[in-house]
């Protein structure tokens, strides 16, 4: 009798390599489009990777289960955030940075869940881009007050959707840019389901090109809402960059060399001025932290602001570390009269977590004794920041601030007719940082319809046009004066005059899709119970 063997399974089939190999495709997938999600980010001119990245995106996430999108979103989140914040680790260590982004991916990963979520519902690139911008909006609140930093909006400067920017702000242009995205990838998987069974439904074939192409619509039909006309007459500004001594924080041990710096850089303005080399300015504005002595209790540093002041003849903006004598410290910025001195203020509103205060401090400090370089912690202020300056209504918004929608927009609503962010990088070196502040300025340029003003200790400092354009820029680490005419503007976007409404109908709109796949789970649950 002969033996009959039976058949071993193949050991390559079940060999583990091979079936991890099967699986590594779309985790893989989905830490590159975090990288080019990074990589469309200035001083890179590759806006459009952004669509393209979310297309592969759409790919690793679409038909997952919630566990498998909450994971690859938080391989995007790792892949987009771990490259674009290294700055913050700059003088400090890998430490901050990486529990930064580490903190910060968890709310991809919570988007990408809900994307994922509803991945399997018709039309789903629109409830899928809803469900991103959903997860922008919770990380620009908590924790400690939200990171807005990265959202996709901040990457668009450059890119053909901006003009979304002055229909419904931030939300909107993201919006936008992740429904290109998706709308790709769904445009190109119904192709090639078409060319494989020969049938293609029509309304899922109108809805995914109809979320490739909206975008590039309604950018195109906001362009008129772009305008950089002079509708209350032109002002004409200085932003002083006065440089700091070396990079790094070793600059705030010493502050009088960065006050005198941008002291003697404006005398130096008063003197191009009296030599006809430029126009005499209407107003002057030096950056944050420009004099981090308190002229109010530091004499010698009141005198050096007079002087300067006085040289150039016109009302300036002075950064300045106010430091009572109880409480917090506060990051304000003082209207400087050529005649009466100090004659207005406003306190940076939106405080830095972890680099002008510490929360949590003895905690963290177990893992880094480094919170102990900010000694005092600086406190909030209340009131939004507008100063007359020779006529002209000027919004203040401090650096950081600049990430967060409703600083800039109230200003705006307070009757500002451009807008000043006074900026200090010098901490960050000649990182990418600077760089994604001058784009996020232009975006709050078009969204609000105002020219900005940005000046910096140590670069780039610039003045950015309503329409985004910049005019005029610095390099970095370089002493400088920049005067331009600007035009001045007191009519509403859409935007502004809509304010958190087109967030709150994209975060409904999210709501809804995650709220119908939620329903037809448990639809799908009870029926299977009942036949089984």
């Amino acid at each position: 009798m002969t033996a009959v063997e039976t058949p071993r399974p193949s050991a390559t089939a079940d060999a583990p390599l091979p079936r991890l190999l099967r699986r590594l495709p779309r985790p893989g997938a989905a830490a590159l489009s975090g990288f080019l999600l990074y990589a469309s980010f200035p001083p890179r001119l590759l806006w459009w990777l952004a669509p393209l990245a979310f297309a592969l995106l759409g790919w690793a996430l679409h038909g997952r289960r919630l566990r498998a999108g909450l994971g690859l979103g938080y391989l995007a989140g790792l892949g987009f955030l771990l490259p674009l914040l290294i700055w913050t680790g700059e003088e400090v260590g890998p430490f901050p940075w990486l529990a930064l982004a580490a903190v910060e991916a968890l709310f991809i990963a919570v988007a990408c869940m809900g994307v994922a979520a509803v991945s399997r519902l018709p039309a789903w690139p629109l409830w899928g881009a809803a469900a991103w911008v959903a997860g922008e909006a919770l990380r620009a609140r908590v924790p400690f007050g939200g990171f807005p930093w990265g959202k996709i909006a901040f990457g668009q400067a450059d890119g053909v959707f901006l003009p979304l920017a002055a229909l419904g702000g931030t939300p909107l242009l993201s919006f936008a840019v992740v429904l290109c995205g998706f709308g790709l990838y769904e445009t190109v998987r119904r192709g090639l389901a078409f060319r494989r069974t020969g049938l293609l439904p029509r309304g899922a074939a109108a809805a995914a090109l109809v979320s490739l192409l909206a975008p590039f619509a309604a950018a195109f039909a906001a362009l008129p809402l772009v305008d950089d006309s002079a509708e209350d007459g032109t002002a004409t500004v200085a932003a002083i960059q006065g440089n700091v001594p070396r990079l790094g924080l070793d600059f705030n041990a010493q502050r009088r060399a960065v006050l005198d710096n941008h002291a003697q850089r404006t005398e130096q303005l008063a003197e191009d001025v009296a030599a006809g080399k430029v126009p005499q300015p209407d107003f002057v504005l030096w950056p944050e932290n420009s004099s981090d002595l308190d002229p109010y209790r530091n004499p010698d540093a009141r005198t050096v602001i007079d002087e300067a002041v006085q040289a150039i003849g016109a009302p300036t903006v002075v950064g300045a570390v106010v430091s009572p004598e109880t409480g917090r410290l506060r990051n304000t910025l003082i209207e400087w009269d050529p005649e009466r001195g100090p004659v207005d203020t406003y306190d940076k509103r939106h405080v830095q977590p972890f680099g002008e205060y510490i929360p949590l401090r003895s905690f963290v400090r177990i893992f880094s004794e480094d919170v102990d370089r900010v000694r005092r912690d600086f406190g909030p202020g209340q009131k939004v920041g507008v100063f007359d300056l020779a006529g002209a209504k000027v919004g203040l918004v401090t650096c950081y601030e600049a990430a967060f929608d409703d600083a800039a927009r109230d200003t705006v609503d307070h009757g500002a007719q451009l807008i000043s962010v006074p900026s200090n990088n010098a901490t960050f070196g000649r990182s990418e940082m600077t760089y994604q502040q001058l784009a996020m300025s232009r975006v709050r340029a078009v969204e609000h319809g105002r020219s900005v003003v940005l000046p910096v200790t140590s670069g780039v400092s610039a003045v950015i046009m309503p329409d985004g354009e910049v005019v005029q820029q610095t390099e970095m680490f370089t002493p400088d004066a920049l005067v331009a005419e600007v035009p001045l503007r007191s009519s509403l976007t859409p935007a502004t005059w809509l304010g958190v409404w087109p967030e709150a109908a994209l975060l409904l709109v999210a709501a809804g899709g995650i709220g119908w796949a939620a329903g037809g789970a448990v639809k799908a649950r009870r029926r299977e119970h009942a036949e089984g």
